[in-house]
Protein backbone atom coordinates (compact mmCIF):
# COMPACT_ATOMS: atom_id res chain seq x y z
CA UNK A 1 0.00 0.00 0.00
CA UNK A 2 1.12 3.69 -0.87
CA UNK A 3 1.66 5.36 2.74
CA UNK A 4 2.47 8.85 1.26
CA UNK A 5 1.42 12.14 2.00
CA UNK A 6 1.00 13.17 -1.58
CA UNK A 7 -1.89 13.83 -3.69
CA UNK A 8 -1.46 14.56 -7.44
CA UNK A 9 -3.89 17.25 -8.91
CA UNK A 10 -5.19 18.59 -12.00
CA UNK A 11 -6.52 21.51 -13.45
CA UNK A 12 -9.89 22.06 -15.24
CA UNK A 13 -11.23 25.28 -17.85
CA UNK A 14 -9.33 29.00 -18.02
CA UNK A 15 -6.12 27.33 -16.81
CA UNK A 16 -5.14 27.32 -20.65
CA UNK A 17 -3.15 30.32 -22.72
CA UNK A 18 -1.61 30.31 -25.51
CA UNK A 19 2.33 29.26 -25.52
CA UNK A 20 1.65 26.72 -22.37
CA UNK A 21 3.95 24.07 -22.01
CA UNK A 22 6.65 25.27 -24.31
CA UNK A 23 9.85 25.38 -22.21
CA UNK A 24 8.66 22.01 -21.11
CA UNK A 25 8.78 20.75 -24.68
CA UNK A 26 12.25 21.98 -25.16
CA UNK A 27 13.49 19.64 -22.02
CA UNK A 28 11.49 16.61 -22.31
CA UNK A 29 10.25 15.09 -26.40
CA UNK A 30 7.36 13.94 -24.40
CA UNK A 31 5.39 16.69 -24.84
CA UNK A 32 4.99 17.29 -27.88
CA UNK A 33 5.08 13.21 -28.61
CA UNK A 34 2.12 13.67 -26.59
CA UNK A 35 0.27 16.22 -28.42
CA UNK A 36 1.00 14.68 -31.45
CA UNK A 37 -1.16 11.37 -30.28
CA UNK A 38 -3.69 13.79 -29.66
CA UNK A 39 -3.59 15.72 -32.67
CA UNK A 40 -4.34 12.22 -34.85
CA UNK A 41 -7.34 11.66 -32.85
CA UNK A 42 -9.13 15.50 -33.06
CA UNK A 43 -8.18 15.49 -36.64
CA UNK A 44 -6.30 19.22 -36.57
CA UNK A 45 -2.36 20.21 -35.06
CA UNK A 46 -3.37 21.17 -31.15
CA UNK A 47 -0.10 21.90 -30.16
CA UNK A 48 0.46 24.41 -33.52
CA UNK A 49 -3.13 25.74 -31.59
CA UNK A 50 -1.51 26.33 -28.05
CA UNK A 51 1.75 27.64 -29.31
CA UNK A 52 0.09 30.22 -32.20
CA UNK A 53 -3.65 30.61 -30.96
CA UNK A 54 -5.37 32.52 -31.64
CA UNK A 55 -6.43 32.59 -28.47
CA UNK A 56 -10.08 33.23 -28.95
CA UNK A 57 -9.64 29.83 -30.77
CA UNK A 58 -8.56 27.74 -27.71
CA UNK A 59 -10.42 29.48 -25.32
CA UNK A 60 -13.67 27.57 -27.22
CA UNK A 61 -14.45 24.95 -24.90
CA UNK A 62 -14.40 21.87 -27.33
CA UNK A 63 -10.41 23.46 -28.16
CA UNK A 64 -9.21 23.94 -24.59
CA UNK A 65 -10.75 20.98 -22.53
CA UNK A 66 -8.51 18.21 -25.37
CA UNK A 67 -5.53 21.27 -24.67
CA UNK A 68 -5.72 21.25 -21.23
CA UNK A 69 -6.13 17.52 -20.65
CA UNK A 70 -3.17 16.33 -23.45
CA UNK A 71 -0.79 18.90 -21.35
CA UNK A 72 -1.68 17.39 -17.69
CA UNK A 73 -0.96 13.61 -19.15
CA UNK A 74 2.28 15.11 -21.17
CA UNK A 75 3.75 16.47 -17.83
CA UNK A 76 2.33 13.17 -16.11
CA UNK A 77 3.90 10.63 -18.17
CA UNK A 78 7.19 13.00 -17.85
CA UNK A 79 6.99 12.82 -13.71
CA UNK A 80 6.92 8.94 -14.07
CA UNK A 81 9.63 8.96 -16.96
CA UNK A 82 11.81 10.35 -14.24
CA UNK A 83 11.17 8.44 -11.40
CA UNK A 84 8.69 10.85 -9.56
CA UNK A 85 7.10 10.05 -6.29
CA UNK A 86 3.65 7.96 -6.94
CA UNK A 87 0.66 9.68 -4.82
CA UNK A 88 -1.28 8.23 -2.91
CA UNK A 89 -4.71 10.15 -3.93
CA UNK A 90 -5.27 11.89 -7.59
CA UNK A 91 -8.02 14.61 -8.22
CA UNK A 92 -8.90 16.94 -10.81
CA UNK A 93 -11.12 20.34 -10.66
CA UNK A 94 -13.99 19.44 -13.37
CA UNK A 95 -12.21 18.34 -16.67
CA UNK A 96 -9.49 18.11 -14.39
CA UNK A 97 -11.15 15.04 -13.21
CA UNK A 98 -10.81 13.45 -17.09
CA UNK A 99 -7.16 14.15 -16.48
CA UNK A 100 -6.48 12.12 -12.67
CA UNK A 101 -8.58 8.93 -14.89
CA UNK A 102 -6.23 9.06 -17.87
CA UNK A 103 -3.21 9.13 -15.56
CA UNK A 104 -4.87 7.01 -12.68
CA UNK A 105 -4.88 4.28 -15.90
CA UNK A 106 -8.91 4.11 -15.69
CA UNK A 107 -9.32 5.55 -19.19
CA UNK A 108 -6.93 5.93 -22.02
CA UNK A 109 -6.00 9.00 -23.23
CA UNK A 110 -7.43 8.43 -26.89
CA UNK A 111 -10.66 7.68 -25.69
CA UNK A 112 -10.54 10.93 -23.17
CA UNK A 113 -9.14 13.18 -25.65
CA UNK A 114 -12.24 12.26 -28.03
CA UNK A 115 -15.11 12.50 -25.17
CA UNK A 116 -14.08 15.68 -23.59
CA UNK A 117 -14.01 16.78 -27.27
CA UNK A 118 -17.27 15.33 -27.85
CA UNK A 119 -18.18 17.02 -24.27
CA UNK A 120 -17.11 20.14 -24.97
CA UNK A 121 -18.99 20.32 -28.77
CA UNK A 122 -21.89 19.10 -26.74
CA UNK A 123 -21.63 21.96 -24.09
CA UNK A 124 -21.20 24.53 -26.89
CA UNK A 125 -24.63 23.01 -28.31
CA UNK A 126 -27.38 23.69 -25.63
CA UNK A 127 -25.86 27.11 -25.02
CA UNK A 128 -24.35 29.32 -28.07
CA UNK A 129 -21.71 31.61 -27.65
CA UNK A 130 -22.93 34.67 -25.69
CA UNK A 131 -26.13 32.65 -24.28
CA UNK A 132 -24.17 31.64 -20.77
CA UNK A 133 -21.48 32.96 -18.77
CA UNK A 134 -19.49 31.52 -15.65
CA UNK A 135 -17.74 34.03 -12.94
CA UNK A 136 -16.09 34.04 -10.05
CA UNK A 137 -16.82 36.08 -6.69
CA UNK A 138 -14.44 36.32 -3.89
CA UNK A 139 -15.16 37.42 -0.30
CA UNK A 140 -18.49 36.32 0.42
CA UNK A 141 -19.79 33.27 1.96
CA UNK A 142 -21.45 30.54 0.60
CA UNK A 143 -25.21 31.45 2.12
CA UNK A 144 -24.91 35.09 0.48
CA UNK A 145 -23.60 33.84 -2.93
CA UNK A 146 -27.15 31.71 -2.68
CA UNK A 147 -29.08 34.37 -1.59
CA UNK A 148 -27.94 35.98 -4.47
CA UNK A 149 -28.43 33.71 -7.12
CA UNK A 150 -31.80 33.01 -5.85
CA UNK A 151 -32.85 36.65 -5.99
CA UNK A 152 -31.00 37.45 -9.11
CA UNK A 153 -32.48 34.92 -11.21
CA UNK A 154 -36.02 35.72 -11.80
CA UNK A 155 -37.06 33.53 -15.07
CA UNK A 156 -33.53 32.69 -15.76
CA UNK A 157 -30.94 29.92 -14.53
CA UNK A 158 -28.10 31.14 -12.12
CA UNK A 159 -26.12 28.97 -9.41
CA UNK A 160 -23.42 28.14 -7.80
CA UNK A 161 -20.93 26.13 -10.32
CA UNK A 162 -18.09 25.32 -8.11
CA UNK A 163 -16.98 25.82 -4.43
CA UNK A 164 -13.30 26.73 -4.72
CA UNK A 165 -12.07 27.57 -1.68
CA UNK A 166 -13.35 29.68 1.29
CA UNK A 167 -15.03 32.59 -0.11
CA UNK A 168 -14.16 31.87 -3.16
CA UNK A 169 -17.34 30.61 -5.96
CA UNK A 170 -18.34 30.44 -9.18
CA UNK A 171 -21.52 30.98 -10.50
CA UNK A 172 -22.75 29.80 -13.92
CA UNK A 173 -26.08 30.32 -15.99
CA UNK A 174 -27.64 32.15 -18.53
CA UNK A 175 -25.02 35.63 -19.06
CA UNK A 176 -27.82 38.29 -18.00
CA UNK A 177 -28.35 36.51 -14.67
CA UNK A 178 -24.89 35.89 -13.70
CA UNK A 179 -24.45 39.74 -14.71
CA UNK A 180 -27.29 40.25 -11.89
CA UNK A 181 -25.88 38.15 -9.08
CA UNK A 182 -22.02 39.79 -9.96
CA UNK A 183 -24.09 43.16 -9.25
CA UNK A 184 -25.81 41.65 -5.76
CA UNK A 185 -22.72 39.96 -4.83
CA UNK A 186 -20.69 43.32 -5.21
CA UNK A 187 -23.33 45.10 -3.51
CA UNK A 188 -23.44 42.42 -0.69
CA UNK A 189 -19.53 43.33 0.25
CA UNK A 190 -17.75 40.93 -2.31
CA UNK A 191 -13.83 41.82 -2.88
CA UNK A 192 -13.32 40.84 -6.00
CA UNK A 193 -16.11 39.85 -9.13
CA UNK A 194 -14.43 38.29 -12.41
CA UNK A 195 -16.08 36.48 -15.63
CA UNK A 196 -13.99 33.10 -16.47
CA UNK A 197 -12.44 32.90 -20.22
CA UNK A 198 -14.83 30.31 -21.13
CA UNK A 199 -17.81 29.96 -23.74
CA UNK A 200 -20.24 27.76 -21.87
CA UNK A 201 -21.88 27.78 -18.34
CA UNK A 202 -20.89 24.34 -16.86
CA UNK A 203 -22.11 22.80 -13.73
CA UNK A 204 -25.65 24.52 -14.29
CA UNK A 205 -29.09 23.16 -15.11
CA UNK A 206 -28.35 24.32 -18.77
CA UNK A 207 -26.06 21.73 -19.07
CA UNK A 208 -29.26 18.97 -18.26
CA UNK A 209 -30.21 18.64 -21.84
CA UNK A 210 -26.81 17.26 -23.12
CA UNK A 211 -27.01 14.42 -20.48
CA UNK A 212 -28.44 12.01 -22.82
CA UNK A 213 -26.30 12.08 -25.76
CA UNK A 214 -23.06 12.64 -23.63
CA UNK A 215 -24.22 9.48 -21.93
CA UNK A 216 -24.48 7.31 -25.07
CA UNK A 217 -20.38 8.76 -26.00
CA UNK A 218 -19.84 7.73 -22.51
CA UNK A 219 -21.04 4.37 -22.72
CA UNK A 220 -18.62 3.84 -25.78
CA UNK A 221 -15.46 4.34 -23.49
CA UNK A 222 -14.00 1.39 -21.92
CA UNK A 223 -13.24 2.53 -17.93
CA UNK A 224 -11.71 0.12 -15.39
CA UNK A 225 -10.77 0.79 -11.65
CA UNK A 226 -8.22 3.37 -11.22
CA UNK A 227 -4.77 1.94 -10.28
CA UNK A 228 -4.09 5.36 -7.90
CA UNK A 229 -7.76 6.43 -6.27
CA UNK A 230 -9.50 9.56 -7.79
CA UNK A 231 -11.82 11.76 -5.33
CA UNK A 232 -14.48 12.58 -7.96
CA UNK A 233 -15.98 16.59 -8.08
CA UNK A 234 -19.51 15.30 -7.07
CA UNK A 235 -19.80 13.39 -4.58
CA UNK A 236 -16.30 14.01 -2.87
CA UNK A 237 -15.08 10.71 -3.02
CA UNK A 238 -13.12 7.48 -4.08
CA UNK A 239 -15.38 5.59 -6.88
CA UNK A 240 -13.61 2.20 -8.07
CA UNK A 241 -16.43 0.80 -9.89
CA UNK A 242 -16.42 1.45 -13.65
CA UNK A 243 -20.57 2.22 -13.41
CA UNK A 244 -20.12 4.73 -10.52
CA UNK A 245 -17.26 6.48 -12.40
CA UNK A 246 -19.72 6.94 -15.30
CA UNK A 247 -22.47 7.98 -13.05
CA UNK A 248 -20.39 10.90 -11.20
CA UNK A 249 -18.99 12.31 -14.45
CA UNK A 250 -22.56 12.50 -15.95
CA UNK A 251 -24.21 14.00 -12.90
CA UNK A 252 -20.85 16.38 -13.09
CA UNK A 253 -22.11 18.32 -16.00
CA UNK A 254 -24.82 20.25 -14.02
CA UNK A 255 -23.70 19.73 -10.27
CA UNK A 256 -21.26 22.43 -8.46
CA UNK A 257 -17.50 21.28 -8.49
CA UNK A 258 -16.85 20.92 -4.82
CA UNK A 259 -13.00 21.48 -5.04
CA UNK A 260 -12.69 22.75 -1.31
CA UNK A 261 -14.25 19.52 0.12
CA UNK A 262 -12.26 17.61 -1.93
CA UNK A 263 -9.24 19.46 -0.46
CA UNK A 264 -10.22 18.81 3.02
CA UNK A 265 -10.95 15.31 2.19
CA UNK A 266 -7.50 14.80 1.08
CA UNK A 267 -6.21 16.90 4.42
CA UNK A 268 -8.58 13.90 6.04
CA UNK A 269 -6.79 11.15 4.56
CA UNK A 270 -3.65 12.43 6.12
CA UNK A 271 -2.23 14.27 2.30
CA UNK A 272 -0.17 16.82 3.27
CA UNK A 273 1.77 17.46 0.25
CA UNK A 274 -0.14 18.54 -3.65
CA UNK A 275 1.48 18.58 -6.92
CA UNK A 276 -0.26 20.66 -9.09
CA UNK A 277 0.05 18.51 -12.52
CA UNK A 278 -1.43 21.55 -15.92
CA UNK A 279 -0.99 24.77 -16.94
CA UNK A 280 -0.99 27.55 -14.66
CA UNK A 281 -1.17 27.20 -11.13
CA UNK A 282 -5.29 28.35 -10.21
CA UNK A 283 -5.37 24.83 -8.31
CA UNK A 284 -2.23 25.88 -6.21
CA UNK A 285 -3.73 28.91 -5.10
CA UNK A 286 -7.18 27.49 -4.07
CA UNK A 287 -5.52 24.93 -1.76
CA UNK A 288 -3.04 27.08 -0.22
CA UNK A 289 -6.37 29.46 0.44
CA UNK A 290 -8.38 26.22 2.06
CA UNK A 291 -5.57 25.00 4.09
CA UNK A 292 -3.16 26.18 6.46
CA UNK A 293 0.49 25.76 5.73
CA UNK A 294 -0.33 23.50 2.82
CA UNK A 295 3.19 22.34 0.84
CA UNK A 296 1.70 22.10 -2.75
CA UNK A 297 3.96 22.68 -5.84
CA UNK A 298 2.61 23.28 -9.15
CA UNK A 299 5.34 21.65 -12.08
CA UNK A 300 4.53 22.71 -15.90
CA UNK A 301 7.96 24.28 -16.61
CA UNK A 302 11.69 22.83 -15.94
CA UNK A 303 12.54 24.63 -13.47
CA UNK A 304 8.95 24.35 -11.45
CA UNK A 305 9.47 20.71 -12.81
CA UNK A 306 13.24 20.20 -11.07
CA UNK A 307 12.41 21.74 -7.75
CA UNK A 308 9.39 19.17 -7.62
CA UNK A 309 11.99 15.95 -8.62
CA UNK A 310 13.94 17.35 -5.20
CA UNK A 311 11.12 17.21 -2.55
CA UNK A 312 10.85 14.49 -0.11
CA UNK A 313 7.07 13.53 -1.13
CA UNK A 314 6.87 10.89 1.68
Amino acid sequence: MNNNKLAVIFPGQAAQRVGMLKTLAKHYSLVEETFAEVSEILGYDIWKLIQCGPSEELNKTYRSQPAILTASVAIWRIWKQQGGCMPRIMAGHSLGEYSALVCSESMDLYSAAKLVMIRGMLMQEVTPYGYGAMSVIIGLNDDMVFKCCRSAQKDQIVSPAGFNAPGHIVISGHKEAVNRVNLCCKNAGAKHIFMLPISVPSHCALMKPMVEKFRKALEQIVITTPNIPVVNNTDVCIEREPKAIRSALMRQLYTPVRWREIVQYCVHQKIKRFLEMGPGTILTGLVRNTVDNAFVLSINDPISFAEAMKVNWS
